[in-house]
């Protein structure tokens, strides 16, 4: 086959890329917030590009969640509500379980500090109140198991789902606080599992059980009334 036949073809795919990504990190960002809609026109401009691979890009980004488009109106960020919160990290929980079993016995005495790095890391971000920093780091921990899970199918559903929550609460310890100091206990027990190479069933169960604790965390939150 040609090799310029198939950069040919890998052109168009490019510029959706390019497109998806600009408009979903300035949804991330709150840029763009909720209601919010896209110009499909101000982008294409922004990038140079013609409007058929943003139109692309909105598709996309409506399938993964991130916009929904209304008919005569067009595109807008997607509002999300409780609902909308409760489900995704429900199937987060099931997504981060499947990931602990695959990476289980898989991660190096290397992986293993670096968890435990993070975790204290995190300790020092709680104890100085900087939630969106014990957040990210949070993540990091989480992805550092994830790496090891050899599926790139799972690390791409997990990291989309990951974006969709932050979307919705970006830093989400600050609105439950005690959960942040239950999440760093149950780091170190995750480590302990690890290195002790327990069986991926019990590591898979555990890692589901973090993620609906921090559900079950912010909806018991949510239903506390307001001083």
């Amino acid at each position: 086959m040609n090799t310029n036949n198939i950069a040919d073809a890998e052109k168009p795919r490019m510029k959706t890329q390019q497109a998806y990504d600009f408009i979903l990190s300035r949804i991330l960002q709150r840029t763009y917030r909720p209601g919010d809609r896209i110009v499909i026109d101000h982008v294409a401009a922004d990038l140079n590009l013609s409007i058929i691979p943003v139109r692309e890009a909105i598709r996309q980004l409506e399938a993964d969640g991130f916009i929904q488009v209304i008919p005569y109106s067009g595109a807008i960020v997607q509002l999300m509500n409780d609902t909308d919160y409760e489900e995704t990290q429900w199937v987060l929980s099931i997504l981060d379980g499947g990931a602990a079993f695959l990476a289980t016995g898989h991660l190096t005495p290397a992986d293993i500090e670096t968890l435990q790095n993070l975790n204290d890391a995190m300790k020092e971000a709680l104890a100085n109140f900087e939630f969106e920093e014990f957040g990210e780091l949070n993540k990091q921990f989480h992805e550092t198991i994830y790496q090891r899970c050899d599926n790139a199918y799972l690390i791409g559903r997990l990291r989309l789902t990951w974006q969709r929550l932050a979307q919705m609460r970006k830093a989400v310890f600050s609105f439950v606080p005690r959960r942040a100091k239950e999440s760093i206990a149950e780091h170190e027990e995750m480590i302990r599992l690890l290195q002790a190479s327990a069986p991926p069933e019990k590591i898979e169960e555990f890692a589901r059980q973090h993620k609906l604790r921090m559900l079950h965390a912010v909806m018991h939150r949510k239903q506390l009334p307001q001083s």
